[in-house]
């Protein structure tokens, strides 16, 4: 009979792989977000964490922010010829990762844990990781150790795909992906990935400063408002948004806009269009605490369409996501949706389009839009205006909804269990005797307590302040 690994603090090390990672200089969207949350809550239920990422070539090395979290931050010797960021030297970077990384992996990570009679689970990110993922499969059947790991690489969206051998990465790991959605898609690389969600910090899911709130509304009058975050990208529908706005207001509507795009070119079009069809643009540039932003708003002149061309404090968001009457995620491809997650953790009523968003539930905690006809929001709209008991219903239906999505829950009710699968899939060993983590403060198998999460991260990626610890600014190869 099979026996099941039965994996814990106690049995268990986690190395996170990614390009993307907490540095300024290492964020370059979503990913890095997701690397950095995910890293942070492992370590806080007490499993002994590596994240290796592409890093700020003028930060440690290595580093360790709180308890049980190490950050390798890799490629630096590179990164001081490329300082615009993580992609800037991008295809040097990807052969001194493959190049380097695998044996570091087996030496560094994998061999020290078999040793005190640990696995260790590699989460793999992206297409930048799928040929060292395979690579460090190898090195750990050369070193008699390939038993000793549990591999999955994991797809967060479809960029990069064409560079990808599917057949060597199924055969050497097992691929994950964030919806059942992008599972879909995969499916045309004839490969069947399993599905774990992508999740959001517990202390997203909060309501704004009812106050503060009142003084948002008051700022644009007695207006219906509407809030769309985004890059200026197609996928996003930013053109269905802007027409649905004008639709509402041809109606006779009173409806204000309020929308933070990026540099990209579409956002020309977008805004073209909007004018096109009537609409007010107003560029604003408020500033980033909320109480003076709310002010400086209600001082602007009067316009349909807000367009902030400033930086949006999470703060800010968040309360825009809470005072709207919308929240306009209606993007046409989405491999998960992150977006429409936080505004329903904010309980703000979420518009989300049908693709990646698995936790959408039409007229539950949200509203699904499936085409891009902006004669959809309008009804969606008109509905939730006749109906203002079913807006206060997905208020908050929309948060349990998000409790359920946290990280922590992400993990203990569904990454250990595909972790458990994988290990019978890749014919692991199951541990059978572990010394105790050196970080761990509280009983085996149990999450660090909350007086021990308290504490914040000391790291600058996090926040906090450096800790350096001494490596070489290369990792060397180790020797054969």
């Amino acid at each position: 009979m099979v026996t099941l690994a039965r994996l814990t603090p106690e049995t268990l090390d986690f190395v996170l792989l990614s390009f993307e990672g907490p540095d300024q200089y290492s964020m370059a969207g979503g990913l890095g977000v997701r690397m950095k949350e995910l890293a942070l809550e492992l370590a806080r239920q007490g499993y002994r964490t590596h994240l290796v990422f592409v890093g700020d070539p003028h930060l440690p090395a290595e580093e360790s922010p709180i308890p049980n979290l190490t950050l390798h931050r890799w490629s630096q010797w590179l990164s001081q010829h490329y300082p615009a960021g993580v992609y800037h030297g991008e295809e040097a970077k990807l052969v001194d990762w493959n190049e380097q990384l695998p044996g570091f992996v087996t030496s560094q990570f994998v061999r020290p844990a078999a040793e005190e009679g640990r696995l260790t689970a590699i989460l793999a990110e992206e297409w930048h990781t799928a040929y060292s993922t395979c690579q460090i499969s190898d090195h750990l059947w050369s070193a008699g150790l390939r038993d000793k790991a549990i591999i999955l690489w994991n797809a967060n969206n479809v960029m990069g795909f064409d560079r990808i051998d599917w057949g060597r990465l199924d055969f050497c790991s097992q691929i994950t992906t964030v919806s059942r959605y992008m599972k879909h898609v995969m499916w045309d690389k004839a490969v069947n990935p399993l599905v774990i969600p992508n999740g959001i910090p517990a202390d997203r899911i909060k309501n704004a400063d009812p106050a503060l709130v009142a003084k948002l509304r008051s700022a644009f009058g007695d207006r219906e408002l509407v809030f769309k975050i985004g890059r200026f990208s197609p996928d996003k529908r930013w053109n269905m948004a802007m027409d649905a706005v004008a639709q509402q207001k041809g109606m006779g509507h009173e409806i204000a806009a309020v929308i933070r795009g990026g540099v990209e070119p579409h956002g020309l079009e977008v805004l073209a269009n909007a004018r096109a069809h009537g609409l007010a643009v107003l560029d604003v540039q408020p500033p980033r605490d909320p109480v003076e932003a709310v002010a400086a708003l209600a001082q602007a002149p009067a316009a349909d369409v807000y367009n902030i061309t400033s930086f949006m404090s999470d703060e800010l968001i968040s309360l825009f996501y809470s005072g709207s009457d919308a929240v306009l995620a209606n993007s046409g491809h989405e491999p998960f949706g992150l977006v429409g997650l936080e505004v329903m953790a904010a309980g703000g009523v979420a518009f989300v389009g049908s693709t990646g968003e698995d936790y959408a539930v039409p007229f539950l905690n949200s509203v699904v839009l499936d085409t891009e006809d902006p004669s959809e929001i309008g009804i969606a709209l008109h509905f939730l205006r006749s109906h203002p008991e079913v807006a206060q219903r997905l208020r908050s239906d929309a948060q349990e909804t998000a409790r359920s999505f946290t990280w922590e829950n992400v993990i203990v009710d569904t990454l250990i269990g595909k972790l458990e699968y994988v290990s019978l899939r890749q014919l692991v060993t199951p541990p059978q005797k572990s010394n105790p983590t050196p970080d761990r403060s509280c009983d085996p198998g149990k999450p660090v307590p909350a007086k021990a999460r308290s504490a914040g991260p000391k790291s600058q990626a996090y926040g906090g302040e450096s800790v350096p610890r001494r490596l070489s600014v290369k990792p060397q190869k180790p020797a054969e």
